[in-house]
C-alpha cells in the first residue's frame, strides 16, 4: 500500500467517496480553474468524475485521495492511474500539499506496476509546473482550448458527396456503438489504450450534460453507414456550447466530413441561444489547423508533462 501523505498540521486525508463527496470535488474543480482563468475553462459536471471512476480497474479507495483543511473544507484532491491529476484549492496553496500528493501519485503509481504518468498543467500555472519539472516530468505535447463566437457564423457548406448529417438518437444503441467505434479508430494512434464501449459511455453520451441535438453524425448516402461524429456537451450556467469528441472514419478523412460536422454543432449551438462554441485538442492528434481555418482561436493552452518512474 502507498505510504501515508505526510501534511501540515490540521490537514488530514482518505479516499474519495463516491456517494457523498463528488459536490465537493466539484467545488474544488471549479475554485482552481476560476483562479486561474477567471472562470472555469469548461463547466465542471459529475460526468467529469465519473469517467475517471469509470476506468477500468480504477479503485476510488486505492487510487484516490482527498485531503481536507483544519476547517473541515476539501483543500485537495489527487487520483492516479497512468495519467495523474492533482489540484489544490488557491487557498491552501503553498504548504507543499501538492508535493506531498505528488510523492503519494508516484507511489500509488509504482504499486500498480506503471512505468509512465502524465500530467496536464495550465501553461498559465507556473508554480505547478516548476514543481513537475523540479521533480522529473517533462513536456511531451500541448492541449488547447479553443473557441468561435456564434453571431457571424459563415453558411453551412454544402454536404461531401454521398453524406447526409443528422442529430444523435438518444436512446438508440446502435448510434451509441457506432459513435463508440468512430471515436476509438480514429484516436487509436496516439491514445495509451482504447476504452471499452461501458467506459466510454461514462465519458460521452452516458453523461448528464450530453445534448443529442447538438451532436451531428455523418452517414452515408447508400448504406447509413456513421462515418463522422461531433458529440457534444451542455455547460449549464455557462454561455458557451462545448464539442467534447469530433471523429471521423479513416476511409473518409480529407473529403470536409469534419469541417461540415462542426458548422453543423456550431448552428446547433447559436439555435439553443450559445454565443459561443468551444473544444480541446490535443498536440497528438494533429487537428489545430482544422480548428483554425474554421474560424476557431486558442483561449487557453496546456502543456502535458510526463515521467519515467523507476522500476
Amino acid at each position: 500500500m502507498a505510504q501515508p501523505v505526510v501534511l501540515p498540521a490540521g490537514y488530514t486525508a482518505r479516499p474519495l467517496d463516491p456517494a457523498r463527496d463528488l459536490p465537493d470535488v466539484l467545488d474544488l474543480l471549479t475554485g482552481c480553474e476560476r483562479a486561474l482563468h477567471g472562470e472555469r475553462a469548461t463547466e465542471a459536471d459529475s460526468g467529469e468524475i465519473a469517467a475517471v471512476l469509470a476506468r477500468p480497474g480504477f479503485d476510488p479507495a486505492a487510487d484516490t485521495l482527498l485531503v481536507h483543511g483544519p476547517d473541515g473544507r476539501l483543500a485537495a484532491w489527487a487520483w492516479t492511474d497512468r495519467r495523474c491529476e492533482c489540484r489544490v484549492h488557491p487557498a491552501h496553496r503553498g504548504r507543499r500539499i501538492g508535493t506531498a500528493l505528488l510523492g503519494w501519485m508516484e507511489t500509488r503509481a509504482a504499486e500498480q506496476g506503471v512505468d509512465k504518468l502524465v500530467q496536464v498543467v495550465a501553461d498559465l500555472d507556473a508554480a505547478g509546473l516548476a514543481m513537475l519539472r523540479t521533480y522529473g516530468y517533462r513536456p511531451k505535447g500541448a492541449s488547447w482550448l479553443l473557441e468561435i463566437p456564434l453571431d457571424a457564423l459563415p453558411d453551412l457548406p454544402p454536404a461531401p458527396a454521398g453524406i447526409r448529417v443528422r442529430p444523435f438518437r438518444p436512446g438508440d444503441p446502435d448510434d451509441a456503438h457506432a459513435a463508440h467505434r468512430v471515436v476509438e479508430d480514429a484516436f487509436a494512434d496516439w491514445k495509451a489504450r482504447r476504452m471499452s464501449f461501458e467506459e466510454w459511455v461514462q465519458h460521452a453520451v452516458g453523461r448528464e450534460t450530453f445534448t443529442p441535438a447538438r451532436s451531428p453524425l455523418a452517414v452515408t448516402g447508400a448504406d447509413d453507414r456513421v462515418v463522422g461524429v461531433a458529440l457534444s456537451l451542455d455547460q449549464p450556467g455557462s454561455p458557451d456550447g462545448y464539442v467534447e469528441s469530433l471523429a471521423v472514419d479513416r476511409d473518409h478523412r480529407r473529403r470536409g466530413i469534419a469541417r461540415h460536422l462542426l458548422h453543423h454543432a456550431f448552428l446547433a449551438c447559436r439555435e439553443a441561444g450559445l454565443s459561443r462554441c468551444t473544444l480541446w485538442t490535443h498536440s497528438g492528434t494533429g487537428a489545430l489547423d482544422l480548428y483554425l481555418k474554421v474560424g476557431m482561436t486558442v483561449r487557453y493552452t496546456s502543456v502535458v508533462l510526463e515521467k519515467t518512474l523507476p522500476a
